[in-house]
């Protein structure tokens, strides 16, 4: 699926794709309204993003081009703002056919409406409440399993991780032929960062690369795992800023 982004900032295009990357979205850019507009009909973007504050005397027209040819239900827009917009501003806004508005900051409850317009207006290729991270390697989680039938330890590879569950890749594919769908695994050891996580897990699906849902961690460990993956953006987005300056040095 095809974002179309229409802003100036380089910070937040990079924040813009790491956070929607796991919807599914393929993002392209424009810098200046009037060539967004010449190439929207090739584009063909199933969602669009527009600075406000980098286009204060544009994006209405953008807006405007837009819905003159596409419905709010096949290309939603979200328009990007520094801080509240005033009431009136907002208003003409939904009126004239903008989806939603989403502060530029990117913060996190900011980020978590980013995602629901999306996933409200844009039939995503898997829908799901939580965004999903793919592992890079860098972001170091691991996982081993206890198999309850014999307690024999199932080591792999941890291919994707959310708030909600998580995808691994069994390094044997038949470690996992006693463990049979909605079996409940409560012996897991979960690497997050520097910290060992025991979350008990509900098989959700079978096959080479096996998914299950996280039903409890002791304590306060839940935390632990939320706090990293609202760190990982960002995180993320800082060291592809350090490889550019590495490489420029």
């Amino acid at each position: 699926m095809k974002l179309l982004l229409v802003l100036g900032s380089d910070d937040i295009f990079e924040l813009i794709s790491l956070h929607l990357k796991p919807l599914g979205f393929e993002t392209i850019r424009y810098r200046h309204v009037l060539k967004a507009m010449d190439n929207v009909d090739e584009v063909d973007p199933q969602a669009i993003i527009i600075s406000a504050s980098d286009f204060p005397r544009h994006w209405k027209i953008l807006v405007q081009f837009i819905r003159s040819e596409r419905s709010r239900e096949i290309c939603p827009i979200i328009l990007l703002c520094k801080g509240e917009l005033p009431l009136e501003t907002s208003t003409q806004a939904f009126y004239i056919g903008v989806s939603g508005i989403v502060e530029e900051s990117l913060d996190i409850k900011e980020v978590e409406r980013l995602q629901s317009i999306m996933t409200r207006y844009v039939p995503t290729e898997e829908r799901r409440r939580f965004p999903r991270f793919f592992n890079t390697g860098w972001n170091r989680f691991g996982l081993l399993i206890s198999n309850p039938q014999d307690n024999v330890i199932i080591p792999g590879q941890v291919k994707a991780i959310s708030a909600s569950g998580i995808s691994f890749l069994p390094v044997s594919s038949g470690s996992m032929k006693d463990i049979t769908l909605n079996m409940i695994l409560n012996g897991c050891s979960l690497r997050v960062g520097e910290h060992i996580l025991s979350p008990a897990c509900r098989l959700v699906r079978t096959g080479r690369i096996v998914s299950m849902e996280f039903i409890s961690f002791p304590l306060d460990e839940y935390k632990v795992l939320q706090k990293y993956l609202e760190w990982l953006p960002l995180q993320e987005l800082k060291d592809k800023q350090k490889e550019v300056r590495d490489a420029v040095e």
